[in-house]
């Protein structure tokens, strides 16, 4: 026990590699380590936190929230910590990132305009989009073939998060599920 928080776990694609952010050393950093725990890195060192990490299907490259800039943003970094890239320049949250299967686009959630809604732009951060139209869209997850996203939301403002699925290009939103 190191009297620390390790947090969000990502397996990459073969399941031989983790990423995780932990506060070990102040902030939340990332660090990758063996699947059986051993072979620990620190990825990034920085003052601001850095969270929500997400492995690109080859494992090549790690997108991740970071406080480094005042407002949460995305930002992505080579798998060995070199090559750090900052995806958004939006004035207020961006964070959740999730690779498509291909590698191609990255999903993730915006606040703007009162709400969180789901976005998707290009792996380099280009071709910012909103995809979902309910506020307070969170949690966004591609299907294996890169098709679909599902999502939660609040899709009738009562409070509560329901479970949402919608076409990759933000068409055909539904809810799958209400509890």
């Amino acid at each position: 026990n190191h009297g620390s928080m390790d947090i969000h776990p990502r397996l990459n694609r073969g399941a031989t590699r983790v990423v995780f952010a932990s506060n070990r050393h102040g902030g939340y950093d990332l660090f990758t380590m063996n699947a059986d725990g051993g072979g620990q890195n620190r990825l990034i060192d920085h003052p601001g936190d850095d969270v929500f990490p997400a492995w690109s299907p080859d494992g090549s490259r790690i997108a991740f929230q970071s406080y480094r800039d005042s407002q949460p943003q995305i930002y992505a970094v080579n798998a060995d910590g070199s090559g750090l890239a900052r995806l958004t320049y939006h004035g207020d949250y961006d964070g959740q990132p999730a690779w498509s299967p291909d590698g191609r686009q990255i999903a993730f959630v915006r606040r703007e305009s009162g709400g969180y809604r789901i976005w998707a732009m290009n792996a380099d951060g280009s071709n910012q989009r909103q995809l979902s139209s309910q506020p307070y869209s969170a949690d966004p997850a591609w299907s294996p073939d890169g098709s679909r996203i599902v999502y939660d939301a609040d899709g009738n403002g009562d409070g509560w998060q329901e479970i949402w699925l919608m076409n990759a290009d933000g068409s055909n939103q539904r809810q799958v599920y209400d509890p």
